[in-house]
């Protein structure tokens, strides 16, 4: 059995409280011999900058980049909303992304059909619910070129964020979109606002190319990205894939958060190119939630998007699929019996903290196997 080296970069906030679960589930898989994980934790964020006065080190990022895969947390608070805006905690998830080339972020969400109740819309919307989204992660308006503020004098300023794509950026996430649709239902949603955005219209126009070339079996609809966040809260089961840029992909990810109940339900893989000597890809693994300091250090977190990012791990970066659906069953079994954390309570439910989640689901990986 191979050894796979993970580096936890838990964060701030309740990132280190969600991360303690995922490293209970690790020494259980250890100790059942279910495989040989090392681990490596370092500072990334707020705490980074309190500590070297940078979100994140050289020497967090050479160790990220020679890890099987990077578990992160969160990172982020009021704490710091004063630092300089290179060296804020978010800046340090950036670069992750950045340096590791991590292009292709999947954040599934799913609706537990105890939860189906928890979402803030009607169960016959929500109930079943199983769509991924796909969004670009290393381009568009959050890296793009100029980004100033020009102080133009009289009290005024100018704000300036560039959203850039290449064609190629956009061929990439595509494959991914299609390859994905092919082992799900087989339809691909891109959405794009090319009616006013340039790279609106390129975005479309690549995607249809690559379609017309390469996909043709599989189903592809368009739709403005305003247009799908409405028909995701009108009639969410109507997608299977949706491929996005980075802007519309943030926005409409945090959207599909609340069809399954909370932020707190939905993790996600960040994603490279397959080396072509290794066979491997670099990866990074987080949940969709930020790091809620205004309960952080209560024991009040949900942890299960992060032990389902633990889960997607085990599935995209070590072709564990039956483990990693071990893990789904047991969330799904700790939510049938009725446990709840308090983002997700419902009538007639019990409501428990971060530690009895982790033990429920736990409990409930050692019956399955």
């Amino acid at each position: 059995m191979s050894t796979i080296n993970l580096l936890l970069l838990p964060g701030d906030g309740i990132g280190p409280e969600v991360m303690g679960e995922v490293k209970r589930l690790i020494a259980w898989m250890n100790q059942r011999g279910v495989a040989r994980f090392e681990t490596e934790e370092a500072l990334v964020g707020g705490c980074a900058y309190d500590a070297h006065k940078v979100a994140v080190t050289d020497e967090t990022m050479a160790k990220a980049k020679v890890a099987d895969a990077v578990l992160f947390g969160a990172v982020g608070g009021p704490k710091w909303d004063s630092v300089p805006y290179d060296v804020r905690p978010e800046a340090g998830l950036l670069r992750l992304r950045k340096d590791l080339a991590l292009f292709a972020n999947i954040r599934p969400a799913l609706c537990y059909p105890a939860l189906a109740d928890s979402s803030s819309l009607k169960r016959e919307v929500v109930d079943g619910l199983d769509i991924v989204i796909l969004r670009e992660l290393t381009g568009g308006v959050y890296f793009g070129e100029p980004k100033t503020i020009t102080d133009l004098g009289n009290g005024q300023k100018r704000a300036i964020d560039t959203q850039v794509y290449d064609t190629y950026e956009i061929e990439r996430i595509g494959r991914v979109a299609f390859e994905l649709a092919r082992a799900r239902r087989n339809k691909v949603t891109s959405m794009e606002k090319r009616n006013v955005m340039k790279t609106g219209v390129l975005w479309h126009e690549v995607i249809a190319q690559l379609h017309a070339r390469e996909y043709k079996d599989v189903t592809l609809e368009h739709q403005l990205a305003d247009a799908g966040g409405m028909q995701l809260v009108r009639w969410p089961k109507q997608f299977d894939v949706i491929v996005t840029d980075n802007l519309f992909g943030d926005m409409l990810s945090d959207v599909a958060a609340m069809l399954t109940g909370s932020l707190g339900m939905l993790p996600s893989a960040s994603l490279g190119e397959v080396d072509p000597k290794t066979k491997k890809r670099r990866a990074l693994y987080e949940p969709v939630h930020g790091s809620a300091p205004d309960i952080a250090g209560k024991g009040l977190a949900n942890p299960i998007a992060m032990i389902a990012s633990f889960g997607m791990a085990l599935r995209y970066s070590f072709g564990m699929g039956k483990e990693a659906d071990l893990i789904d069953k047991a969330i799904a079994g700790a939510l049938a019996k009725g446990l709840r954390t308090a983002d997700i309570k419902s009538e007639g439910t019990t409501v428990v903290g971060t530690t009895e989640m982790g033990a429920a689901i736990l409990k409930e990986m050692e019956a399955l196997s």
